[in-house]
């Protein structure tokens, strides 16, 4: 739960502003995302080594030319 204390003198946009700074930075929002359905082990250990070939075709050995 995050806790954002107003200060005398600061305008709730300000405040709303630093609520939604400090929820992006701890990521609830992407956890949220994640846990909003159900993916099996074996989806996700899938997408991820396809993430890390994407990533290595894209930034890996074969363009080490550069």
């Amino acid at each position: 739960m995050l806790i954002i204390n107003v200060k005398d003198e600061e305008s709730i946009d300000r405040a709303l502003k630093r609520y939604k700074r400090k929820v992006f930075s701890t990521g609830i929002i992407k956890e949220v995302r994640k846990r909003k359905t159900y993916t099996k082990p074996s989806v996700a250990r899938r997408e991820q080594i396809m993430g890390a070939a994407y990533r290595l075709g894209k930034f890996g050995a074969a363009n080490s030319n550069r």
